[in-house]
C-alpha cells in the first residue's frame, strides 16, 4: 500500500486550498488504495477572503485549523512532515499555495517559499520521491528542485504565469485542463485542474491522471 503525503494550504480557493481539488485528490488517493496523510502549515494565513464578494475580511484564521476542515479534522501540521515515512507527495492548489505556503502571488517572480513547505517538499527531492502539483502549486517547484534542475511543468497555458514561472528556472509545457506533465527524471507530475478547469469534471480528469501517474513513479 502507498503512503501519500498531502500538503493543504488552507480551506477555500482565495485564501487557502481549493477545495474541490483537495477532495478530489483524496477521492483518487482513497480509490486506489493509498494511505493518506494530511499535512498543513501551522502559521496564520496571508489574509481572510469573503468567498461570496470577494473582498478581504477583517480577521486572521491559521492555515493548519482551516485545512482540518477538509480533512474532518485529521490533519498534522507541517512540521511533522517526515519523507522517510512516505512513498509520495502531492499538493493541491488554490491562492492558499500562492499565499501561504509560498508568496508566489504576492511578489513573483521575486517569490520565495516558507521555510517549512520548502524543508518538506525538498525531502522528496532529494530522495527522488515522486510528487504532484496542480493548479498554481507548481510555482513552488523551481523553488524546490533549484532552477538549475529546469522541471519541466505546467499550470495550463496562462501566458502571464507561465513566464514567470520560466523565469523562476522550470521549464513550462502548455497542457490542457484534463491532462498532465510528467517531468520523469525528477519524478514530477503536473495538471492545470482549475487554473483551467470550469467545473468540477473538467479538474476531475487532470486530477485522477495526477494520482494515477504520481503512484506510478514510485519505486
Amino acid at each position: 500500500m502507498a503512503k501519500v503525503a498531502v500538503i493543504l494550504a488552507g480551506c477555500g480557493v482565495y485564501d487557502g486550498a481549493e477545495i474541490n481539488e483537495a477532495v478530489l485528490t483524496l477521492l483518487h488517493l482513497a480509490k486506489a488504495g493509498a494511505q493518506v496523510q494530511c499535512f498543513a502549515p501551522d502559521q496564520e494565513q496571508f489574509h481572510t477572503i469573503n468567498h461570496m464578494t470577494g473582498e478581504e475580511m477583517p480577521e486572521t484564521r491559521n492555515v493548519m485549523v482551516e485545512a482540518s476542515r477538509i480533512t474532518r479534522g485529521n490533519i498534522e501540521p507541517l512540521t511533522a512532515l517526515n519523507a522517510d515515512e512516505f512513498d509520495a507527495l502531492i499538493v493541491p492548489g488554490g491562492f492558499g499555495a500562492a499565499k501561504n505556503l509560498c508568496n508566489f502571488a504576492i511578489k513573483g517572480t521575486d517569490a520565495t517559499i516558507n521555510n517549512a513547505m520548502f524543508d518538506a517538499c525538498a525531502q522528496f527531492a532529494k530522495s527522488n520521491k515522486p510528487a504532484g502539483y496542480m493548479c498554481i502549486a507548481p510555482a513552488m517547484i523551481p523553488m524546490v528542485y533549484g532552477a538549475d534542475a529546469k522541471v519541466q511543468v505546467t499550470i495550463g497555458n496562462d501566458a502571464d504565469t507561465a513566464a514567470a514561472i520560466t523565469r523562476l528556472g522550470s521549464v513550462h509545457v502548455a497542457c490542457a485542463v484534463d491532462d498532465i506533465v510528467i517531468d520523469n527524471t525528477h519524478k514530477v507530475v503536473t495538471t492545470p485542474a482549475y487554473m483551467l478547469a470550469s467545473n468540477l469534471v473538467e479538474a476531475d480528469a487532470g486530477i485522477g491522471k495526477l494520482v494515477t501517474a504520481t503512484l506510478a513513479l514510485i519505486d
